[in-house]
């Protein structure tokens, strides 16, 4: 794509965002003004507004980006080898046992020093 058509695309970036926060400031508002309505309405109609609110924000150059980078990281997601349950049971088991180990030898250091304190100050 061609710089000018890119220029084109997004020069209205700061008209589009200004749109997308007044669709928000409209639906905080709508929600406040329609505080007897049941809740349930007023979050479907929140959905609604955030949804549409997004929309046009993904219109603009950053929300492009900021899409393409959601995308890219759902393919590093997938790409994860993920731990197993034995595995992960083993690795908890581990540093909860390091954990109370370093406990009592901070408690041990503690104690120790405490009744060295005490002998001194008397």
């Amino acid at each position: 794509m061609s710089s000018k058509a890119e220029a084109g695309e997004y020069q209205l970036d700061s008209l589009k965002w200004l749109v997308a926060l007044a669709i928000v400031g409209g639906g905080i508002y709508a929600n406040s003004y329609y505080a007897a309505i049941e809740p349930l309405f007023r979050a479907l109609a929140g959905v609604l507004v955030a949804a549409f609110a997004i929309g046009v924000a993904l219109q603009t150059e950053k929300g492009a980006w900021a899409w393409n980078l959601a995308k890219e990281a759902r393919v590093e997601v997938r790409k994860v080898v993920w731990p197993t349950t034995q595995e992960t049971t083993q690795t908890t088991l581990i540093v909860v046992g390091v954990v109370i180990v370093v406990a009592l030898i901070l408690w041990g250091l503690d104690s120790s020093l405490s009744w060295g304190v005490r002998g001194v100050i008397g």
